[in-house]
């Protein structure tokens, strides 16, 4: 029986250094230029900075931890992956600092999967570099996320595709190089300065997308036609699971300040740590990012030993359950922190404006919670009769027939068991 919560001593010596060099090099550099990583292609100063780090991440075999091996990648699988998450997961630019950064890894993942070898070496190759960048476009205005109801099409022209449709929430979508359009008839790979896309002023981060007769090769297609939800649901369950990771870190850096705070400030004559309330709260969240890490490992466990379309009911289950953990236990910490947690001197109103947007992404909560509910409940039929299973009259008749024959033998025995379920209902 294989039953074991340990960490193999060379993977946790990779872990330790991960820790500690986004401690003292990562962190940093964030702090004073945030956007250091996307403006290394054009900015030499964020090249002389960044390029020595990443050379250090390549050189411990840590670059893009997502791949496997063939694809360049150190083949860790998710369960090592998800290990290395939890520490990235706390700084903003550490995924992208190794090469491991959304919405670029789930289109790797895709494009390795069902690419050409000329889609792999145009597009892969470059976005493993960091030479290009890259955004997904799958939701739209009128009907989220919901694949039924999308209305972009690609229509054959001769040797082109024709798009038109208006996209939703395409996250860095601006400053992307190259899009993945989901359209009704497929995946297309859409260059960002292609004729036709318009971006909208609004929102800055997610972006809103017009494609107003944008013409692409006929081999942009990704894939076959009409695969396009086999490759969204390859692609987001694997980005379901990487968000869940790296929220786990983003729970323990709400719950790290929240302890520290807890230990630091005094109110009506005592450390706020010995109000019970706080303490109920320091409790509940341990144990909440506790239970949630064990589901995620889990889950990562599951993938390594079948495949993500085996795991989807437990990466919906880490979905949902990440977005609320982080959740209660940012706006935990912020009421711990009083006035200083409302204001924006700290990160945890980052991190609380983080839970929303997780509870929506890659979507929402609420259609996860259907997909947990209706698989868990294929495991189940429903009772005969007017009364369940665990009915405990019906229970205790199919226990005496058990026991019949002793009875039979030993009408003593019998007595007895009669009285202790006199005893045992209240009736004597």
């Amino acid at each position: 029986m294989a039953w074991d919560f340990s960490t193999d001593p060379e993977f946790q010596e990779q872990l330790d250094w991960v820790a500690r060099f986004c401690r003292e090099e990562v962190e940093p550099l964030e702090l004073i230029f945030p956007y250091a990583v996307r403006m290394r292609r054009h900015d030499p100063h964020m090249r002389a900075l960044v390029d020595p780090l990443q050379d250090q991440i390549k050189a411990r075999g840590l670059w893009a931890i997502f791949l496997d091996e063939e694809l360049g990648g150190p083949g860790f699988g998710q369960l090592k992956l998800a290990l290395v998450n939890e520490i990235l997961g706390r700084y903003g630019s550490a995924p992208a600092i190794f090469g491991c950064q959304a919405p670029d890894t789930g289109n790797m993942e895709i494009l390795a999967a069902y690419g050409t070898e000329e889609q792999k070496e145009r597009w892969l190759v470059p976005l493993m570099n960091q030479e290009l960048w890259s955004a997904y476009s799958m939701t739209e205005p009128q009907g989220g996320s919901d694949p039924n109801l999308f209305v972009t099409t690609a229509v054959r022209d001769g040797g082109e595709w024709v798009i038109n449709g208006e996209k939703w929430f395409t996250s860095a979508g601006r400053h992307a190089d190259i899009i993945f359009v989901m359209c009704t008839n497929g995946i297309f790979i859409v260059p960002r300065d292609a004729p036709g896309v318009e971006i909208m002023d609004e929102p800055r981060h997610h972006d809103h997308i017009r494609y107003n007769e944008v013409r692409v090769p006929l081999d942009h297609l990704l894939g076959p036609e009409d695969g396009a939800r086999v490759l969204a649901q390859r692609r987001l369950g694997g980005g379901r699971i990487h968000h869940a990771m790296r929220a786990i870190a983003q729970c323990r850096r709400a719950f790290d300040m929240m302890c520290e705070r807890a230990l630091s400030r005094q109110s009506h004559g005592k450390l706020i740590a010995e109000h019970q309330m706080v303490q109920e709260a320091v409790a509940d969240s341990y144990a909440e990012i506790n239970m949630l890490r064990l589901l995620v490992l889990w889950t990562a466990w599951t993938i390594d030993n079948s495949s993500t379309a085996e795991a989807r009911t437990q990466i919906a289950a880490c979905k949902y359950t990440a977005a609320k953990v982080l959740r209660d236990v940012a706006y935990r910490a912020i009421h711990i922190f009083g006035s200083l947690g409302v204001t924006d001197l700290t990160p945890l109103q980052a991190l609380w404006n983080g839970a929303p947007a997780m509870s929506v992404m890659d979507g929402v909560d609420e259609v996860h919670k259907v997909t947990v509910a209706r698989n868990v409940l294929k495991g189940y039929t429903p009772h005969e009769g007017f009364w369940p299973s665990d009915y405990l009259p019906s229970m205790r008749e199919r226990a005496r027939d058990k026991f019949a024959p002793l009875f039979a033998a030993d009408p003593d025995l019998e007595k007895y068991a009669d009285a202790m379920q006199r005893r045992a209902s209240g009736r004597g």
